[in-house]
């Protein structure tokens, strides 16, 4: 069986471009073919996790049965009772089988989790979602078709975006209308090319031409690096992956948002000219958004209510500060358990927690100078400080250290 690799290549578009062609006739005439969809999705989740990955498969099988009897085990206990205890319980075994596969390659250097799979993370953030939504009320019933459509929906399973259950619910019952849909498909055309620029020309520049060479020759001055500690191929890899890792990023969430919005369900975007941040939090409500905002609901707001709650912290402004940190720190984690990652994040939260003091040092200051030499200033500095925390994140000063 061949293996499709999402979006890795143009024959992948086209033939899910001649699959989509019923979805899109029938969306345009008002009318969405659910059993045709059906098939169509599983037949590319089995060409995706097939073949050569039949391991992933069998192992994405028993992941979703398992969250299936989590989630609707305990939509079935909230309907009597709602303890925490059992929230908690419920939320902690929904990530087990996702820390078990972080943790994995820790323990045993070089190995894989066999409960591993393209996708486990994103398919968790869809999960763990439910459990909590389902604590607070705002998902009133949990029904087991349209969460296991939910959660395996073709276009965003490997790397995402992460939607949100009752928005992709409400856009699958009802098919969009022949003027939005037509807004959609010219949308979707537009993301799609923009989307080959990105990742199979921009991406391949800078990911397949230029990276290799500025960290081969970065290795080369490591001696001049350690003892004056610049280096300006180092330097050049900072900015030449930096780049990299947006445009492949983006060109890939495009795809996503593109495939989507075909088959008439509007994804929300990742990423909105993150490079344009005029400060840190700006850059986080603009990079991976849909990541960022679930960690900000689901981990940050709770974390926050949760000290509130119990009075541990009482200035607010301690508060936003621990909760920034265990945020951005589990967010660490969940890259990766290397050093590299947990600093990437403790890194960031850091970055937050400073610009929190200067915009309110610039709150009781009115008379700061604020014109557009200021502001590009501000977008120069976030620049420079994202792409420094990208270096870290590439785990390339670990290959420069101890090479």
């Amino acid at each position: 069986m061949v293996n499709l690799q999402p979006y890795a290549s143009p024959s992948y578009f086209i033939i899910i471009g001649l699959c989509l062609l019923p979805i899109i006739v029938g969306l345009y005439h008002g009318k969405r073919f659910v059993a045709y969809e059906t098939l169509f999705s599983l037949v590319f989740i089995v060409l995706t996790f097939g073949g050569d990955h039949w391991h992933q498969g069998v192992a994405l099988i028993g992941y979703v049965l398992y969250q299936l009897l989590i989630v609707g085990g305990y939509a079935r206990y909230r309907r009597r009772n709602n303890q925490t205890s059992v929230f908690v319980a419920a939320v902690v075994v929904a990530i087990v089988p996702l820390v078990v596969v972080k943790v994995t390659p820790a323990i045993q250097v070089g190995s894989q989790s066999l409960l591993g799979f393209l996708g486990i993370s994103y398919l968790t953030f869809k999960a763990v979602q439910m459990v909590m939504e389902l604590r607070d009320g705002t998902i009133k019933a949990f029904q087991p078709l349209p969460f296991l459509r939910f959660l395996l929906f073709f276009p965003t399973i490997s790397s995402g975006p992460i939607d949100r259950y009752r928005r992709f619910e409400k856009d699958y019952r009802t098919a969009p209308e022949r003027a939005k849909y037509l807004q959609l498909l010219n949308k979707a055309v537009f993301y799609l090319f923009l989307g080959f620029l990105y990742k199979f020309v921009l991406g391949y520049i800078f990911g397949k031409l230029l990276l290799p060479e500025v960290a081969h020759a970065a290795l080369l001055q490591r001696a001049a690096f350690f003892h004056t500690g610049l280096s300006l191929p180092l330097l050049g890899y900072m900015y030449t992956y930096s780049m990299y890792l947006f445009f492949d990023f983006a060109g890939y969430s495009l795809f996503a948002v593109a495939i989507s919005y075909l088959m008439g369900i509007e994804t929300p975007m990742n990423f909105n000219r993150p490079f344009a941040a005029h400060n840190i939090k700006d850059f986080w409500n603009r990079w991976h958004m849909t990541l960022s905002f679930w960690f900000r609901d689901f981990i940050f707001m709770r974390f926050t209510f949760f000290l509130m709650k119990h009075k541990l912290v009482k200035n607010r402004v301690r508060i936003s500060q621990c909760a920034y940190l265990v945020n951005f720190l589990i967010m660490g984690f969940w890259h990766g358990v290397t050093w590299f990652y947990i600093v990437y994040g403790l890194f960031h939260a850091s970055a937050i927690i400073i610009n929190d003091y200067w915009l309110r040092f610039k709150k009781r200051h009115q008379g700061l100078p604020h014109n557009r030499w200021t502001e590009g200033l501000a977008i120069f500095t976030t620049f420079n400080i994202v792409c420094f925390s990208f270096l870290i994140f590439s785990g390339f000063l670990n290959v420069l250290w101890f090479k």
